[in-house]
């Protein structure tokens, strides 16, 4: 039976959209018109889904939120144990890359160019090669800076696909709440019927930011849900929809195979639905995600990433490997938990991000 959520929550409350029954033998959508209950504070899996959206505090820069990624934490040891440019340091600084999961390929290209340069005496020190470093790195990024366009089709289909534990619902959500601060109407589709805590955590982020959200019971046909939520979406005029899957491993062959499923139920509405196939990558995946791509572009046709996590331990080099590898566009990095720490792909800041910002104070 098909359920729908839309829910404002109640004061000095956590709400949680409930479950309402329609009526016998209809099939028509149900507005839940019950109040909001109060989720109690052993709740795991609410809390966290509305703990992002309860305050948001002053938006910080990218390098306070990529400083302590491997990968800057390692280049600015590297500049500050080897403050002469030689043989040693540009060895250094390709173990370096290569460690902070770059790729090899990568990080050869990149340190051989940069010694061809040292060699010609192009550097007067180290200072002058982390500003060639820099914009060696920010070249090979530029092709994959393309922020989505979610306007010129209404409803604008966004698929959202991933292994488990990518993060990938809180992403939906925290799109969900950027696409309706800038004056969008969303509706999301619980397409993740395998987890019941998805559904649920999902439903959290709809309330929170008053955003619809379609579902059907545990255990539904993905597919089926996807494309009654398509069907409201057009219905209300809404300009995007964002579709939850279930989290599967890339080898998984049968929930691999539901993802082409739900492409061409998809196209019973709209031939060229969905619009946009978001891969979310864990950035601490590493080299692992090159495999990644690789199996759901086959299944879906991956049109863009985002990479969430950068902001803890991860090493943050995959993103040259990915773009090195793919060329697909990366449309958003997670640098945090609140909804503003979902940043639209910035090479630049990116890079600037993870480089020490003077030799000085590296480290």
């Amino acid at each position: 039976m098909l359920k729908f959520w839309k829910k404002k929550p109640a004061p000095d409350a956590v709400p949680v959209a409930p479950v309402a029954e329609p009526a016998p033998d209809s099939g028509a959508l149900v507005e839940d018109t019950q109040p909001a209950t109060e989720v109690a504070a052993d709740h795991p899996v609410a809390i966290e889904a509305l703990e992002p959206a309860v305050i948001e505090p002053a938006k910080r820069s990218w390098r306070e939120r990529l400083s302590g990624s491997g990968f800057a934490k390692g280049l600015s040891s590297l500049f500050v144990r080897h403050p002469v440019l030689d043989d040693a340091f540009l060895d250094a600084l390709e173990t370096c890359l290569i460690t902070a999961d770059v790729g090899v390929a990568t990080a050869t290209e990149l340190v051989e160019r940069l010694r061809v340069r040292t060699a010609k005496r192009e550097f007067a020190d180290v200072g002058a090669l982390l500003s060639a470093l820099r914009s060696e790195l920010v070249e090979r990024l530029r092709g994959v800076e393309k922020p989505l366009d979610v306007t010129g089709r209404k409803p604008f289909v966004l698929l959202m696909v991933g292994v488990n534990g990518v993060g990938k619902t809180t992403t939906i959500g925290k799109l969900a709440y950027r696409y309706k601060n800038e004056g969008r109407n969303v509706v999301l589709a619980a397409g993740d019927t395998f987890r019941a805590a998805a559904v649920e955590q999902l439903q959290s982020w709809g309330t929170r930011n008053s955003v619809p959200v379609i579902s059907q019971g545990s255990g539904a046909d993905s597919a089926s849900v996807i494309f009654d939520a398509l069907q409201t979406a057009r219905s209300r005029g809404a300009d995007v929809m964002i579709a939850d899957t279930a989290g599967r491993l890339h080898t998984q062959t049968g929930l691999m195979d539901e993802l082409s499923k739900i492409r061409r139920v998809l196209a019973k509405l709209d031939p060229d639905a969905p619009h946009e196939a978001l891969l979310v990558i864990d950035g601490t995946t590493g080299q692992n995600a090159i495999n990644q791509v690789r199996q759901f572009s086959q299944a879906i046709g991956v049109t863009g990433l985002v990479v969430t996590k950068l902001d803890g331990t991860a090493k943050g080099g995959v993103i040259f490997a990915l773009a090195r590898e793919f060329g697909l566009p990366i449309r958003y990095v997670g640098l945090g938990e609140t909804a503003q720490d979902l940043r639209v792909f910035d090479a630049a800041a990116f890079v600037d991000g993870l480089l020490p910002a003077t030799i000085g104070t590296a480290g």
